[in-house]
């Protein structure tokens, strides 16, 4: 079997990231043609078609998904020995991958993006909307980093700890309730607007209900914080979410929020989570550590340690 060399492992890496051959020939300033015999040889030499095409886009083979990881920490080990302690990310030239909510995306992601234009203008961010599956995946799928709300780390999976906060009740500004001491039996009287994507953010609410005997109306449900916002300001529902976000949409939208009417409130943490093959990988731990910074910058949290 014939030897890879460092080019081709870089061209499966990042034909394996685009998921196509037209767009990983652009990144890597190469012909289509001269890309898809780099792909046949990289076929040949691992007996596997790598990449399964459907439709204009192709699909991972399995040991595509398995191989991924691998030569990505191989090459940032690479990388790190020419690189040594002098990591610049002025001169860095790659693409990473993120996995976050929408509000993150909308919200915060511009910042982030402005900073790298500043400091790092040769990174490039593909935005992933985050999925609770994705934590326990990361070693598997061409993804860098993803931030998430978790109490628990699954293994091999690091983080830095952006910080904490807890669940309020938001509404319009002039929703009947805006400005009251809530109750249960006040909230209640009005229906609910719940998010389905992004994982659980107020299945606490319906417990505590269920263990007074008593169950809430959902009358809308959305995948995107910007829609639940933009009904929130004109209808007299009420939505449960974490304190940062609903801070955050008072600066964009007429709504206000109130604490919970509960004994117990659960506390939400943030995290900033990455596998453990990228963790000596000098560029992925400049940009983690800036999107951090940035997180908590932007989020207005009660922050703890860092990584």
């Amino acid at each position: 079997m014939n030897r890879l060399n460092l080019n081709l492992l870089r061209a499966l890496v990042i034909m394996l990231e685009e998921r196509n051959v037209t767009r990983a020939a652009d990144r890597l300033h190469l012909t289509q043609s001269a890309m898809s015999r780099q792909l046949s040889q990289l076929r040949d030499h691992f007996a596997d078609p790598l990449l399964i095409r459907e439709g204009n886009d192709y699909l991972l083979s399995a040991k595509a998904k398995e191989l991924l990881p691998k030569v990505q920490a191989i090459l940032a080990e690479v990388d790190e020995l020419g690189e040594g302690d002098s990591f610049n990310p002025a001169e860095c030239v790659r693409r990473f991958s993120f996995a976050c909510t929408d509000h993150v995306a909308q919200f915060i992601f511009p910042d982030i993006l402005q900073k790298l234009r500043q400091e790092a203008p040769g990174i490039d961010i593909s935005y992933e909307m985050w999925r609770p599956e994705l934590l326990t995946r990361l070693g598997q799928l061409p993804l860098d980093l993803a931030s998430t709300t978790t109490n628990s780390l699954p293994e091999n999976v690091l983080s830095i700890h952006i910080g904490q906060d807890s669940p309020v009740c938001l509404m319009a500004k002039d929703h009947p309730l805006a400005g009251e001491s809530l109750t249960i039996e006040k909230m209640l009287e009005y229906s609910f607007l719940r998010l389905n994507s992004g994982g659980d953010k107020d299945s606490f609410f319906d417990r505590a209900l269920e263990a007074q005997g008593l169950q809430r109306r959902i009358q809308f449900e959305v995948p995107f914080f910007s829609a639940a916002f933009q009904v929130l300001s004109s209808e007299p529902m009420l939505m449960i979410l974490p304190q940062h976000i609903a801070s955050n949409a008072l600066a964009h939208f007429p709504l206000s929020y109130a604490e919970l009417p509960l004994d117990e409130v659960p506390q939400n943490n943030y995290h900033l989570c990455w596998h453990a093959l990228h963790d000596q990988d000098p560029a992925h731990r400049w940009l983690r550590n800036l999107i951090a910074d940035l997180l908590r910058e932007e989020m207005h949290i009660d922050t703890h340690a860092t990584e």
